[in-house]
């Protein structure tokens, strides 16, 4: 299938693929935690990564936002095609008033998404792992799923800054979810407002607009004490969008093949070991440095 990404997704795009707290970047948030528990279900169901299912969906229906998905449920992009039965929506894209699909609800666009991949045409993917985002990503553009030559580094770059790959992990994968509705598959996952991730083996979550601490630790059960030991901030701390905050201690060193990090300005020894889950006085011991180092950009720091 050859589908252009829009040109209101094209527009967004610089701001979708950068966590930096607009309200782009948070409709993108609110969109994972909307759908996540679908693209999951799709997931066992189909064997099609969550992740490229939801980077998919983010891309190509502007997190939700734009007028096909406004307006006839359609997350995907897809065309009518002949043998399309279903409603229809006429739509500007490669050329003026193009005919494409129109659901009655998002999940049936998931489903169709998914049975759409079963085509012929992209029998090759299959035959790559469900955690290889990346392969996924490069066999869509390859069998033509889009015209947009950076289509897949775009999807990576949407499942990496978002960490959807997580998705596509096996413990959101306990229960088999083939067969059960998109209702019940939510009820199995935590219904917590924040969607837990993981950074260096460390669980975290990123804030919501107007979080703090206490409210982040009032949705997950924690006591906010605790989330302050753990990210080793004081109560007085404001968080910013794109924080990370662990929710277990964090390791000695970073993970495996990340093993220095060049300061960049507005580099802080707290910030770069949040960044990578390591504890702050491990840092500075594997530097060799004193409490009051002052890291200056250029400066390159061990990480494990």
């Amino acid at each position: 299938m050859k589908i252009r990404v829009r040109l209101f997704v094209i527009i967004l795009f610089s701001s979708l693929t950068s966590p930096a707290g607009s309200s782009t970047n948070e409709a993108c948030r609110k969109y994972i935690q909307k759908y996540a528990a679908l693209a999951i279900e799709q997931r066992n169901k189909y064997r099609i990564p969550a992740s490229i299912t939801l980077a998919q969906g983010i891309m190509e229906s502007g997190a939700g936002l734009s007028e096909l998905a406004r307006k006839s449920n359609n997350h995907f992009g897809i065309k009518c095609h002949q043998d399309w039965r279903g409603g229809r929506i006429f739509h500007d894209d490669d050329r003026k008033g193009e005919c494409f699909r129109k659901y009655k609800k998002v999940e049936d666009s998931y489903e169709d998404h998914s049975r759409f991949l079963e085509r012929p045409r992209y029998t090759s993917l299959f035959k790559y792992k469900l955690t290889d985002y990346k392969r996924w990503a490069h066999g869509l553009q390859s069998c033509g799923y889009a015209t947009d030559k950076a289509y897949a580094s775009k999807l990576i770059k949407i499942i990496e800054d978002y960490d959807l790959h997580q998705f596509d992990k096996g413990k959101y994968l306990k229960q088999s979810l083939s067969r059960k509705s998109h209702k019940h598959i939510s009820a199995k996952i935590p219904q917590h407002k924040h969607i837990i991730l993981e950074n260096n083996h460390v669980p975290y979550v990123r804030p919501l607009p107007n979080d703090d601490f206490e409210r982040i630790a009032a949705d997950l059960g924690i006591k906010a004490k605790t989330l302050w030991k753990y990210n080793e901030v004081s109560p007085s701390y404001s968080l910013k969008a794109d924080d990370f905050v662990y929710l277990k201690k964090k390791k000695g060193k970073a993970a495996k093949r990340i093993y220095t990090h060049i300061i960049k300005e507005g580099d802080s020894m707290h910030s770069i070991s949040q960044t990578y889950g390591i504890r702050l006085k491990r840092l500075y011991k594997l530097n060799h440095k004193k409490p009051d180092y002052v890291p200056q950009e250029g400066d390159v720091l061990k990480l494990r």
